[in-house]
């Protein structure tokens, strides 16, 4: 193995983290502090390791942010609505039947190609949702196009893109807390 493995590793998502437009992570703190103010809710969802992180920020924006929000990773729901209408559609079907107009929606999805989150964006919309995604993999990937504010990761690694996408979404929590590092007490 290379012994320069982990070094390489690192400056890949150290790279990918520094290449984010910080002027996009303050509108997009600002919107999830107007949207909470408004009584409205944040909603997140993605596949895979982008639903674990969906689950993670949901968490983290409720608990520690004081931010209303939701994701949709209860085997029920996902096993009904994907049994019903296909998974393809399942993240569609959630969002009309759980979201609001006002709310905000984030997507996650590594490659931006995944129909499900597509399909939820394209349904936010017709909700007169805000939609943000977090994508990578090809510059102009279907879901990038469908945000309002888009983030990219300039990879084609998932582990890349994952952990890239998890820092900015934390970092977008601990904006809104307003502390760097803080006490979990």
């Amino acid at each position: 193995m290379n012994d320069k493995f982990f070094s390489d590793y690192f400056q890949f998502i150290q790279t990918g983290v520094e290449s984010v437009n910080q002027p996009d992570l303050i509108k997009v703190s600002d919107t999830i502090k107007a949207v909470s103010k408004a009584g409205k809710k944040l909603i997140i969802a993605g596949n895979g390791g982008s639903a674990a992180m969906a689950s993670h920020a949901a968490v983290d924006f409720t608990k520690a942010a004081g931010i209303r929000a939701i994701n949709f990773n209860e085997a029920d729901l996902l096993t009904c609505l994907s049994n019903d209408y296909g998974y393809e559609r399942v993240f569609e079907k959630a969002v009309a039947f759980y979201g609001d107009e006002g709310d905000l929606l984030i997507l996650i999805s590594s490659s931006g190609k995944s129909t499900n989150v597509i399909n939820a964006a394209k349904r936010a919309k017709k909700l007169n949702m805000n939609v943000i995604t977090f994508s990578g993999f090809e510059r102009d990937n279907p879901l990038r196009k469908l945000g309002d504010i888009s983030f990219w990761v300039d990879s084609k690694a998932y582990n890349i893109v994952e952990m890239t996408h998890h820092i900015w979404l934390l970092a977008i929590v601990d904006y809104i807390i307003g502390d760097i590092e803080y006490s979990a007490s």
